[in-house]
């Protein structure tokens, strides 16, 4: 008697996605599209809970499937098997890569201050709970020769000039980018220097400035003027739309629309969010991103019921991008960038963002911390920049191993690759323990690779399809 053995159930995902259906083998990365009837099938498969499944176990559970087209497909399912195509096994679980270690990036928050109100802001408005500050240049110093220090053998670094909003410290911003720049030369690291800001700021001057200096740009936009305007105000209450949109147009324009990327927040107020991604394509602005608003404030905070409309409008979206790259005019959506022939290497994939380990925050008074969202929580304070730098390395080692492999819910989940065990910060805020992700958080997250992974298969599909006609 023929069998497949299956393996657990986490190793294999089945979806749907806009009438596609498709079967993903999580181990392998390798993923099916499927008719009706092989969904089924695999469906049958997965609902027997059984390590190892025959033909004949499936006939009573499929009456409507005829038993040549049950048999057809099985045979194909095995010889997916036999290539570790589907139904393959964690190999990585028993064999764990050495994990990143060496600080790799920085998120220097050089503003604890801001111009805007926007109402479910995370970092209360810009001073994270705490006094307004600005950075002073020999704090900002000290916490890049620590990066430098701490990177080791690593080449390429990262820094993100953070706020609150970074332009409201812009004299003490350039200075310390004169100081990057200067460190390269003298040790050969090579620094992707990247700046959040409200845009509201960015007179024509400091884009000339940003640009001549090789500064990426994250602009602040949450889609339609009635959107942006009620959860994006000025201290004082005014509007922001048209002053934001006029600021991100001469940024854009002036580096030929690449070096930037266009980014929102979603709340309950706007759970028609593909309406505000949509929106920022139409104004030109070709680099998008939406995020779900994390909150506890009852006005803004998306809720389980929510979910199957959020669901759909990640469905209108993943369309919306396939008829726009379909039609030449394709926008990038940053949680639809997911490449299904390369990709993150496997201890990236373990490891998410390396928050802690390879990446931390410093504060305008030298304060470190895992980092931007642990700002201001003093259990997660990790040294300062002023005495020993990072001190907690019990902390920094809760971090280290606070991988997919150490969170219940990853190892049972078919996106733990993807994702990478998704947000500490998000994690502790909400369930008072890094290893623990938020779950409704995680809803989301599997629907937007799912999306993903359709309009990947759709694209390589049309590309293959392109080629074998020429």
């Amino acid at each position: 008697m023929k069998e497949i053995f299956v393996g657990r159930p986490e190793n294999t995902h089945l979806f749907t996605v806009n009438g596609f259906n498709y079967v993903l083998d999580v181990p392998s990365g390798s993923l099916h599209q499927l008719d009706d009837d092989a969904y089924k099938i695999i469906e049958a498969i997965m609902q027997l809970e059984k390590e190892s499944v025959s033909r004949e176990d499936l006939i009573f559970s499929l009456p409507d499937i005829d038993s040549q087209t049950l048999g057809e497909v099985f045979n194909e399912l095995q010889e997916l098997k036999k290539l570790e195509q589907l139904f393959t096994s964690d190999e990585i679980r028993d064999n764990l890569p050495k994990l990143p270690t060496g600080l790799k990036a920085l998120c220097l928050n050089i503003a604890h201050d801001c111009n805007l109100a926007c109402e479910y802001c995370f970092a209360a408005k810009g001073n994270f709970g705490g006094q307004k500050a600005l950075m002073s240049y020999e704090v900002g110093v000290k916490a890049i020769d620590m990066l430098i220090e701490g990177s080791g053998h690593r080449r390429h670094l990262e820094i993100d000039f953070f706020g609150g909003e970074p332009l409201l410290n812009f004299e003490v911003l350039k200075e310390l980018v004169v100081y990057i720049r200067e460190k390269e030369k003298e040790t050969g690291k090579i620094f992707t220097l990247t700046v959040t800001t409200n845009a509201t700021l960015l007179d024509d001057d400091k884009i000339t400035w940003l640009n001549d200096h090789d500064i990426l740009l994250v602009l602040s936009l949450d889609g339609r003027e009635r959107i942006q305007n009620e959860l994006r105000p000025t201290r004082d209450g005014r509007p922001t739309y048209k002053q934001t949109v006029e600021r991100i147009k001469s940024a854009v324009d002036s580096r030929e629309g690449e070096g930037y990327y266009v980014r929102g927040t979603y709340t309950r107020e706007n759970m028609d969010f593909a309406a505000d991604v949509l929106h920022m394509v139409k104004l030109g602005f070709r680099h998008v991103s939406i995020e779900p608003v994390v909150t506890k404030n009852e006005k803004f905070a998306l809720r389980e019921e929510d979910l199957q409309r959020l669901y759909g409008e990640y469905d209108r979206l993943a369309q919306a991008y396939l008829d726009a790259y379909f039609s030449g005019k394709p926008f990038n959506f940053f949680h639809f960038s997911v490449d299904l022939l390369k990709g993150p290497c496997v201890a990236k994939r373990l490891s998410g963002c390396g928050a802690g380990v390879e990446y931390i925050a410093v504060t305008p008074e030298g304060d470190i911390y895992p980092c931007h969202q642990f700002v201001g929580l003093s259990s997660f304070l990790l040294g300062s920049v002023h005495e020993s730098g990072i001190e907690k390395q019990q902390l920094v080692s809760q971090f280290e191993e606070a991988h997919v492999y150490n969170k219940e819910a990853c190892q049972k989940c078919w996106a733990r690759f993807f994702c990478s065990g998704g947000c500490h910060a998000n994690a502790y805020n909400f369930n008072g323990d890094i290893l623990k992700p938020h779950e409704f958080s995680c809803e989301l997250q599997r629907k937007r690779i799912e999306c993903s992974l359709y309009i990947q298969s759709q694209i390589l599909s049309f590309e293959q399809a392109q080629e074998a006609f020429r």
